[in-house]
């Protein structure tokens, strides 16, 4: 899972209420992923933020959000992650406010539902069980994200966390993280969502996509390794992040995300990189969309805005708003 530094308050405008008081539930959102789900992504605020900091970035959130019609809002669990790769981090890593926190205290305008992920590995038993029993099932999902290496020190290992769900809060829908890069590597990353699938896994998010022919390859095994075991395909959420530097690019890689080489080369040498990753984006949920309708399997996409320069969040937001369009389009 991909995270920038978190946004710092910035002038905007005041933000309304979002979502409408009637707004549908997590599982009747779900439901409508054979039309394309749309998701936007977020980190929480820095874990120094005070009270009234979070309170701002929650209302410029809300009025970036506002315009553009979203079925759900993804809150991001940030991670140390250096144990996986020994490189040197390009952004440093900043302990976040913990996600649920800062959408129970702080996002309450959100009216419409929310997806948390949960690094189950920093939380104790007691505490990750705690969440379990509070969680309002109708309008919050869980993403329960494991250990970053096999030698990392955890609290709660990811089987035991799906185990906690089963026994506390069965009702809780969860998902998954799929990573079209394993499956490049070893073509193996559909038999891990059927596992997640089997433990109670109601959809997946994947890691920031780059590779698109890699994402297809995975939706397409999973797809038919479901076909063939007799079991509905649960809805892929396709992870579109814009890339506005070469430091921006240099995290994307040290976080595992494959960039193609001629993309990176695209990305290096172009005047403008935001714009051209941003296009880049839009061609890939084009043929995403073209590629999962064909195939009758359930999907959407989760456009992330986690940077702090405003040059990218706007064009996170514009990317959200050009790929609705892309959904609400009739097939063709």
């Amino acid at each position: 899972m991909s995270a920038l530094p978190s946004p710092s308050p910035v002038d905007g405008p005041a933000a309304p209420a979002s979502g409408s008081a009637a707004a549908p539930s997590l599982r009747h959102v779900l439901g409508g992923a054979t039309r394309g789900l749309l998701l936007f992504g977020i980190t929480p605020p820095r874990a120094s933020a005070t009270a009234e900091q979070a309170d701002e970035i929650a209302r410029l959130t809300l009025a970036r959000l506002d315009p553009l019609d979203v079925d759900a809002l993804v809150l991001y669990d940030i991670d140390d992650e250096s144990d996986r790769n020994p490189d040197e981090r390009p952004f440093p890593y900043l302990p976040t406010m913990d996600p649920a926190v800062f959408h129970a205290r702080h996002l309450v305008g959100w009216r419409r539902p929310a997806i948390v992920y949960r690094c189950v590995g920093k939380y104790p038993e007691p505490q990750l069980r705690d969440w379990l029993r509070t969680a309002d099932t109708d309008r919050m999902a869980g993403v329960f994200v494991g250990a970053s290496s096999g030698s990392k020190q955890v609290h709660t290992t990811l089987p035991r966390a799906h185990a906690l769900r089963r026994e506390t809060r069965p009702d809780l829908t969860v998902g998954g993280v799929a990573i079209p890069e394993r499956h490049t590597r070893g073509s193996d990353e559909h038999l891990r969502m059927l596992a997640k699938q089997e433990r109670g896994c109601g959809f997946f998010v994947s890691q920031v996509i780059y590779d698109v022919d890699a994402s297809k390859s995975m939706v397409s095994d999973y797809h038919y390794a479901c076909r063939e075991r007799g079991l509905a395909p649960q809805p892929v959420v396709f992870t579109l992040s814009v890339c506005g530097s070469l430091k921006t690019l240099a995290f994307l890689k040290w976080l595992g995300v494959r960039v193609p080489r001629w993309l990176e080369n695209a990305l290096r040498h172009a005047d403008d990189p935001l714009a051209e990753s941003y296009e880049q984006c839009l061609a890939t949920a084009r043929e995403l969309i073209t590629f999962c309708r064909r195939l009758g399997l359930p999907f959407g996409f989760n456009v992330e805005s986690v940077s702090n320069r405003k040059l990218e969040i706007d064009a996170s937001v514009s990317l959200a708003a050009r790929v609705r369009e892309l959904l609400d389009r009739p097939p063709c």
